[in-house]
């Protein structure tokens, strides 16, 4: 179970055998080095990484109409898997997503991962049906905010565009 929850993948037959070889000696010692082991992979940035694409609307492409491919959406899917192996504190995680175009930062490499982070909210899904840049502008913003919302407030915010009541 411990390498389907963390990985999403079943164990080999070579580490089923490991594991309980290893657990003869010590049941929690061989737990602790499996779930260590797992921790350490990249499955598993992977596939929790995946959970949080899920949440940020990932996509490839935009629109629904006429989708119009993102080429580097890569690049954002790959700090989102990273930075579940590399064990980002949260707060970290959210600012350079948020904001991370703006941060002050020590290093090129620095700079170039805020600018990534901030596919959260560049990869957007927008229908561009409309021709006026305004209204397709001020759609674009509206999804930003609605993504904020609901990724971090665990709440839609997206009916305040026309309304002002709670």
């Amino acid at each position: 179970r411990l390498h389907f929850v963390l990985t999403g993948l079943p164990p080999t037959i070579e580490e089923t055998d490991a594991f309980i070889t290893e657990a003869r000696g010590s049941l929690d010692e061989a737990l602790r080095h499996r779930v260590d082991d797992l921790l350490s992979r990249e499955q598993f940035g992977e596939r929790w990484g995946r959970h949080w694409l899920d949440v940020a609307r990932y996509s490839d492409a935009s629109g629904t109409t006429s989708p119009k491919p993102f080429k580097q959406a890569w690049r954002y899917r790959d700090f989102v898997i990273n930075a579940f192996n590399s064990d980002k504190r949260w707060n970290d995680f959210v600012r350079e997503q948020v904001a991370g175009d703006l941060a002050e930062t020590d290093s090129p490499v620095e700079r170039a991962e805020g600018l990534i982070a901030t596919g959260f909210l560049a990869l957007s899904h927008v229908v561009a049906a409309s021709r006026d840049p305004e209204t397709l502008k001020m759609d674009t913003i509206d999804e930003q905010l609605d993504v904020v919302g609901k990724s971090f407030l665990g709440i839609s915010i997206g009916c305040a565009r026309c309304h002002d009541h709670k």
